[in-house]
């Protein structure tokens, strides 16, 4: 006869709670703690070297005002386009009568694989005309919708019919339901969506260096091209990570006061008959090519213009170099991140009652909301002065990116490992299997495809990602991303081409499979999932 969980682990404590006791369930805790706590260090360090006064002096300056005025113009324009193209594909494809519905679905969510930097480098390459802020909101809107669109597609698929046709009933029109119906069970979406589109813009860098307009990201990385720790780049970088912390809390507010809408009913769910759209749908159809159009296909017919006609001097030794490092660096960055956010949701889950695991469990969304620029400077920093055997190795690069994307890997885990009832891991226990018996059996293969999620997730953005590259990649290494950062940086458009296609290629196997798992999940679970 199996023993019950209460006599094998003490009356009235769970199972699950052997992982509480051990040391090792607290040590992601402690790297996710020190993690976060580096780039705090380094901005305050920095301002203390700099003084009260002259870093009073440095940011109550016209310069800061005008690098204000740009972001907020940036944040608010690229959020507001995104969420209305976003979010009208999706009233489009999934509640309109749209000709071809399932070439829509597999063609909207394709600007996710072409990195923000690459789509601007394409169309400044066309002519000057698309630099400046006019250029870099009509390029950064095309690249940021669909992260809106998916989470917007997936909870209009979720949503109970039965509440449109109340209203239908009640004589209300289309265009009534979609205001007083559809649209406050969007707000989550739209809410989410638009603080992780701002955050983006917060952060970005090599877009904006492109197109000509001066960000604090921007301002930041000419700083440290002039000199490395400067007092105008650490406040800089105080003034950016007020604004990250401020969206940090933000969200967290928003999150807490918007409402979640919930089916209730019984039974398999019913779709909603199409709305006729009549004539209208042909020219649906044509602005959602024109989306397409302007988001994937002029970027991609401009590299390959380039690769063509453009005599391009790249060797083929160095791209194969630099598409091999890719790879390398983004399995490793994947694994890596992919351990400890595994790791940290499951410590987080079965330490959920004490303070200390909840506040970890956040962590972080903190540091995912912090700059790449500044999170590879505090490392730099931190290197040089107490670990400088780290300085320019591969070791300091994984520190970054799993600082940088460990969110990413946590999010997908916690949403099978919320549905895993905490009975199957206690009765395992009470027939006498050890922990790492419970989580092969019981646990992984339920969290399976979470952790699959998270890691195509984060091998999608290292293999993307610029910024702290730029900064943390040793010496004689170079990535896809570089070389596409320095022969574009240079106008070498021809040799800068082959170098961006590969990388979109690469990017679109993740971006492929992910959209597979996401169209193969429920729609409540897609939405959440997504959004991160």
């Amino acid at each position: 006869m199996a023993v019950s969980a209460e006599s094998r682990h003490g009356r009235g404590r769970p199972a699950f709670a052997w992982a509480g006791s051990n040391g090792w369930s607290w040590f992601p805790v402690a790297v996710t703690i020190v993690l976060a706590a580096i780039p705090l260090l380094y901005v305050l360090t920095g301002s203390v070297d700099a003084g009260a006064s002259r870093l009073a002096a440095l940011l109550f300056r016209p310069y800061i005002g005008r690098l204000l005025i740009h972001t907020a113009e940036l944040v608010v324009s690229v959020t507001a386009a995104s969420v209305a193209l976003g979010i009208g594909a999706a009233w489009l494809v999934e509640r309109a009568d749209l000709p071809l519905r399932g070439l829509w679905r597999a063609l909207l969510p394709l600007p996710l694989a072409i990195p923000a930097f690459v789509s601007s480098f394409a169309w400044v390459s066309i002519g000057p005309a698309f630099e400046g802020m006019g250029g870099a909101i009509f390029i950064l809107a095309l690249a940021e919708y669909p992260l809106i669109y998916l989470p917007a597609s997936a909870a209009l698929r979720g949503m109970d019919p039965a509440l449109d046709e109340v209203a239908q009933s009640l004589g209300l029109s289309r265009w009534a339901i979609f205001w007083r119906n559809t649209m406050p069970q969007l707000r989550p979406v739209i809410a989410n969506g638009a603080l992780l589109i701002a955050s983006h813009m917060l952060v970005e860098f090599g877009a904006f260096a492109f197109l000509r307009v001066q960000t604090f990201t921007t301002a930041i990385y000419e700083e440290f091209d002039l000199e490395f720790n400067s007092a105008t780049g650490v406040s800089l970088a105080a003034v950016l990570l007020a604004l990250c912390l401020l969206l940090l809390v933000l969200e967290a507010r928003m999150k807490g006061s918007l409402r979640r809408y919930a089916r209730v009913g019984s039974g398999t769910r019913r779709a909603l008959p199409p709305v006729q759209l009549g004539a209208w749908r042909w020219l649906a159809a044509a602005v959602l090519s024109a989306m397409v159009a302007t988001g994937v296909g002029v970027p991609v017919m401009t590299l390959l213009y380039w690769v063509v006609s453009g005599h391009s001097q790249a060797a083929l030794h160095d791209i194969a170099n630099a598409t091999g490092t890719t790879i390398w660096l983004g399995a490793l960055g994947a694994l890596a991140a992919t351990i400890l956010g595994t790791a940290l949701a499951l410590s987080a889950r079965r330490n959920s009652r004490t303070t200390l695991a909840r506040i970890a469990a956040r962590l972080p969304f903190f540091i995912h909301a912090l700059p790449g620029l500044v999170v590879a400077l505090a490392l730099v920093f931190t290197a040089l002065r107490y670990a400088d055997f780290l300085y320019q190795t591969t070791a300091l690069l994984m520190i970054g990116y799993v600082t940088l994307y460990v969110p990413l890997v946590q999010t997908a885990v916690q949403t099978p490992l919320a549905q895993l009832p905490r009975r199957l891991e206690e009765v395992a226990r009470s027939l006498g299997r050890r922990p790492v018996a419970v989580f092969a059996s019981v646990t992984f293969p339920n969290i399976s495809a979470g952790i699959g999620a998270g890691a195509a997730l984060v091998f999608l953005q290292v293999m993307k990602e610029l910024t702290a590259t730029l900064i943390l990649l040793p010496t004689g290494l170079d990535t896809l991303s570089i070389e596409i950062w320095q022969h574009a940086r240079d106008m070498e458009y021809a040799a800068a081409a082959p170098y961006a296609l590969l990388l979109i290629a690469l990017s679109g196997v993740p971006v492929y499979l992910l959209m597979r798992g996401l169209y193969g999940r429920s729609a409540n679970v897609s939405a959440d999932w997504v959004q991160q």
